[in-house]
């Protein structure tokens, strides 16, 4: 296994020109023949907000009493959740997306999750300067404790890219598998504490669950940066478990790439 760890690390790095430009360049497609053009890929999220502030915060009056507003508490959880649900519904099956990558080309297999979820990631960075513009108009000031939020982008980049490599092999070999885990895109979106705080679920053994879902990791932890203005290691038992479901999901990656990486051209 340390030795499919270490292939992985290099190929990266030594392809990593290439990965970038193909980053770029699966931007410029996304937002081909669109009339926005780029502002496009921003807009569509943007709306999506929208759509949920007016609802829970006009409608249900779901945040009436947050301060700082309601507004804020919910951008800061739905803009990680965008990378995050691109990763899982369109990066467990990249392989498939880019099938001349793995069968025309001389390219590292590993790389391909990387290069897609590199062009995803900068649409974050995008998204994250409407996320400070929406911090500073609230009010919000400059502190120590956004120091950790490039560290949190850096391991949610890590952790994602990671489980795009692990769930697009499978899904090369079984495209029901591809077909379930964008089924299950949804159901996650709303069992992750996005839209509402996990911590204060009265039921133990919901968050008890909770602390496993690297999704409601991420969203609590930006909220920690952004929000509540706490370290994410002010809470030992969320960073242990996150980092145990980290390990094992690395320990499998490594397993499955190693065991099943030269077979996948076959099966494209």
């Amino acid at each position: 296994m340390l030795r499919a760890f270490a292939t992985i690390v290099r190929d990266n790095w030594k392809w990593r020109r290439q990965i970038g430009r193909l980053a770029l360049f699966e931007l410029a497609k996304r937002s081909r023949g669109a009339v926005l053009s780029w502002l496009w890929l921003f807009a569509r999220p943007l709306i999506f907000v929208f759509v949920f502030w007016f609802a829970l915060d006009v409608g249900l009056r779901a945040g009436r009493e947050m301060d700082p507003p309601f507004f804020l508490w919910l951008v800061v959880g739905l803009i990680p959740w965008f990378y995050m649900q691109d990763m899982l519904r369109t990066g467990s099956d990249v392989l498939h997306r880019y099938s001349y990558l793995v069968n025309r080309v001389k390219f590292p297999l590993s790389g391909i999750p990387t290069m897609y979820s590199l062009s995803t990631l900068i649409i974050h960075f995008g998204l994250l300067i409407v996320l400070f513009v929406v911090y500073f108009a609230y009010g919000m000031k400059l502190d120590l404790y956004l120091l950790q939020l490039p560290f949190v982008i850096l391991v949610m980049f890590v952790f994602f890219d990671m489980f795009s490599l692990l769930t697009s092999m499978i899904s090369a070999f079984s495209k029901d598998f591809a077909n379930l885990l964008k089924a299950f895109t949804t159901p996650i979106f709303w069992l992750s504490g996005i839209i509402y705080n996990a911590e204060t679920l009265n039921i133990v053994w919901i968050q008890n669950v909770l602390l496993f879902n690297p999704v409601t990791f991420f969203v609590t932890a930006f909220r920690d940066a952004l929000y509540s203005k706490t370290w994410i290691w002010d809470d030992p038992l969320v960073l242990g478990v996150f980092g145990l479901v980290f390990i094992v999901t690395l320990v499998v990656t490594l397993a499955v790439y190693k065991h099943f990486h030269e077979e996948v051209p076959d099966v494209i």
